[in-house]
């Protein structure tokens, strides 16, 4: 272990001591243990991967495990990959081969419901695009949505007949859309960003990002086609959001960049409303957009796509405006996603330059991780995930539970 990483190995250990005790949930929120964002089984995820990657106790793991699953499980249509059935069965599906007996009987119980919720949502999602309405972040986001509980299918079941439909409906979701006098891409939500209304985006906005916009189904897209999964009309659904990638792509001095959403009176103009890049996250900017495209080139054997993605990756990582807008160490949109994505895309990268980036991002990392210096515990804003990013830079591996495949960026 190099200084920087048992530097860091001393100050996870801090982290997961922080977060070795569950506390019950709030009385009037009991289903907030249920949440792979805030709540207990996010937080699980460290500690299984703790246990897996350094051998140390099962039982921090197991604590929060139950203190995840012991209630009620909610596998409502309001349910998806961070709250409820489905994130509480992609816990269980990190959990390593020698514990898996203990939690056998609540995982097979809980993968039908997710697939009982995979059908009854893609029938629900199909015939809002025949009435010709608009679709929220909830029918196809990755926290919520469709592609959400596609990654949870996609680890556990994906030669199975839920991840067929959703992959079905989402090359669906990228034909356009008729509503009211024009055209809008298939994903063009009703509401704004925020899931309000406002005048700044009246008839709703296109957003561009990989938590809630067309990067999320790009990702899982194009993982299914990368493990040889694949429906009609897939291939042509990653060149049609490749190809709307590239429409609303921005060239700067740093290169390339994307908006974080588009407006109707951006369709109009033909440009988006934004003039410079924002802070490079996995959820909105550069970060998950790059590790996306490059994960469509992989997928469609097309180097060209596969290296001008990762130039941006790399450009993006490297740009000191860029990186001077991260302001938090979390999963979501600060360093602990920035480094994770870049290890991944690391991995796979065909630009040389991309491997030299872990190092340097893990150490940035590293010097702004604080434990408890987050508002939130949980996985994706708070402490658990940017202890989860620290258990890959303390390692030098990737994961052992593939507890980022929540992220579709594994």
């Amino acid at each position: 272990m190099t200084a920087p990483a048992a530097t860091a190995g001393a100050i996870l250990e801090q982290y997961a001591a922080g977060l070795a005790t569950p506390a019950p949930p709030p009385p009037n929120e009991p289903w907030a243990v249920q949440s792979l964002a805030d709540g207990a089984a996010g937080i699980s995820l460290l500690h299984v991967e703790m246990a897996s990657r350094f051998g140390g106790s099962w039982r921090p793991a197991h604590r929060w495990i139950t203190t995840a699953a012991g209630g009620h499980i909610s596998a409502a249509d309001t349910t998806g990959l961070f709250l409820g059935a489905p994130a509480v069965g992609f816990l269980l599906a990190t959990v390593p081969q020698p514990f898996q007996h203990l939690y056998a009987p609540a995982r097979q119980t809980l993968h039908q419901h997710i697939t009982d919720l995979a059908h009854r949502r893609t029938e629900a999602a199909l015939a809002r695009i025949s009435s010709r309405v608009l679709p929220t972040f909830a029918e196809y986001d990755i926290c919520y949505g469709l592609t959400g509980i596609g990654a949870y299918l996609l680890r556990t079941d994906p030669e199975g007949p839920a991840l067929e439909r959703i992959l079905r409906y989402l090359v669906t979701l990228t034909r356009p859309l008729t509503a009211g006098d024009r055209d809008l891409p298939g994903w063009w939500v009703h509401h704004d960003p925020a899931r309000g209304r406002s005048a700044d985006f009246p008839g709703g906005h296109g957003n561009v990002g990989a938590a809630h916009g067309i990067t999320g189904p790009l990702l899982l897209l194009a993982q299914a086609m990368r493990r040889g999964i694949m429906v009609s009309g897939h291939r042509e659904a990653i060149w049609t959001i490749c190809e709307h990638l590239d429409a609303w792509c921005r060239h700067g001095p740093a290169g390339p960049w994307w908006p974080e959403h588009l407006s109707r009176g951006d369709l109009d103009r033909g440009r988006p409303h934004h003039d410079a890049p924002t802070r490079p996250s996995w959820c909105y900017g550069t970060t998950g957009i790059a590790r996306a495209g490059q994960l469509a080139g992989l997928a469609l054997r097309a180097p060209d796509l596969q290296a001008f993605y990762e130039d941006a990756l790399y450009r993006a990582l490297t740009d000191p405006e860029q990186l001077a807008q991260v302001t938090d160490t979390g999963l979501c949109h600060g360093w602990a996603g920035i480094y994770q994505t870049a290890v991944r895309s690391a991995a796979d990268a065909l630009d040389l330059r991309l491997p030299t980036l872990p190092s340097r991002l893990g150490n940035t990392l590293a010097a702004h991780a604080r434990p408890g210096g987050l508002p939130a515990t949980g996985l994706i804003n708070g402490d658990a995930g940017t202890a989860l990013a620290l258990t890959t830079f303390v390692s030098q591996q990737a994961p052992t539970n593939g507890w980022d495949a929540c992220l579709l960026i594994d």
